[in-house]
């Protein structure tokens, strides 16, 4: 399988799913585009595409002018390729986007070891069917989509008490996920080390949060480990 992965800042992967994809044998192609590198011409030569978060927002096009091309470039493979895509975080928001939504700011940001909820419609989806009623995940954002009511093609999967799209698909290729499925062990204390990130978490969770955050993160990884090893089987069906 050939996989297109679209990166907004090093530290910031597919995780425990790449690692998936590696032992596979996958053929995966990265491009790192807040350091200037370019999405390859031809995606349809790739079987997939990942698109990952980042500390940047949807709207920041004038700071970072790539991220124009980038929500063409996933519409082109979204929309008229019809291809299989799964978005992060950030990349869930660029999916929104494509797709109709908008992004807002969310009130209040969500940071910590949280619950989702998953709706019933998760029993007729190809991908968290699965899925208990309830899981919890990691969340890190401040912004999040909204208005896909009226987006015909567009299915809510998932939601906590303060973000309703926490899991929407577009048709049944096309995945935005705005929690943190594919963390590993390393991925809070890494991303800690992001000022950007971490101020966010202390201002939310008060000084000394990361160490906090860590180990509560730690507590809950095996499960967290095998909701992304069953969404990663799953998608790898659509392939």
């Amino acid at each position: 399988m050939k996989i297109l992965i679209l990166q907004h800042i090093e530290c910031e992967t597919p995780g425990y799913i790449k690692d998936l994809m590696i032992a596979d044998g996958f053929d995966l192609t990265t491009v790192e585009l807040d350091v200037g590198e370019k999405i390859p011409e031809n995606i349809n030569q790739f079987d997939g595409m990942f698109c990952m978060g980042g500390p940047m927002d949807t709207f920041m096009t004038e700071e970072y002018p790539w991220i124009i091309e980038e929500k063409e470039r996933i519409k082109e493979f979204v929309i008229d390729l019809e291809k299989p895509f799964l978005g992060f975080c950030l990349g869930c928001q660029f999916l929104g986007e494509v797709v109709g939504g908008e992004v807002v700011k969310s009130s209040p940001p969500e940071i910590g070891i949280l619950d989702i909820d998953m709706k019933d419609k998760r029993g007729e989806d190809q991908l968290f069917y699965s899925f208990p009623k309830v899981i919890k995940a990691l969340q890190w954002h401040s912004y999040e989509v909204a208005s896909l009511e009226d987006q015909e093609y567009v299915t809510l999967l998932a939601s906590s008490p303060t973000t309703k799209y926490q899991i929407f698909k577009y048709k049944n290729h096309a995945y935005g996920i705005q929690f943190h499925i594919e963390i590993k062990s390393n991925t809070v204390s890494d991303w800690g080390c992001i000022p950007a990130y971490k101020n966010a978490l202390e201002e939310s969770l008060g000084s000394g949060a990361l160490e906090k955050f860590e180990k509560i993160a730690k507590a809950n990884m095996k499960d967290m480990n095998t909701y992304a090893t069953i969404l990663y089987n799953n998608f790898c069906k659509l392939m």
